[in-house]
């Protein structure tokens, strides 16, 4: 039998954005999206809402909702999903802290209890 050559995986640490990391655009936009996606299904699960119901308490059809569960969220802006939280009783907080002395861009936290 021969010798097969043995692979290497070369291993990358992540830089806590799968999204800059696969190099997409508007990458931290995609990852403020998802968790604040994560946060708004959490709740609708947790509250063991059917989608006609959810749709009824975010005052859109039942259908977006579906899309929203499934994570399709490109008909979604930051801000509507800030509202759908808010209407389903989170409080959000923004901060904006002065920019350090480094030359590099600030970045988007989310961070959803």
């Amino acid at each position: 039998m021969a010798k097969q050559a043995k692979s290497v995986n070369k291993v990358v640490a992540s830089s806590g954005n799968v999204f800059a990391d696969l190099g997409l655009p508007d990458a931290a936009e995609l990852d403020t999206k998802v968790r604040l996606a994560v946060a708004v299904n959490r709740l609708l699960e947790s509250r063991r809402l059917t989608q006609a119901a959810a749709a009824a308490a975010l005052s859109i059809n039942q259908p977006k909702i579906s899309a929203l569960k499934h994570y399709k969220l490109e008909g979604f802006s930051v801000e509507r999903l800030m509202t759908f939280l808010t209407a389903l009783g989170s409080d959000i907080e923004i901060r904006v802290h002065l920019p350090k002395r480094s030359s590099s861009p600030g970045r988007i936290l989310v961070n959803a209890a």
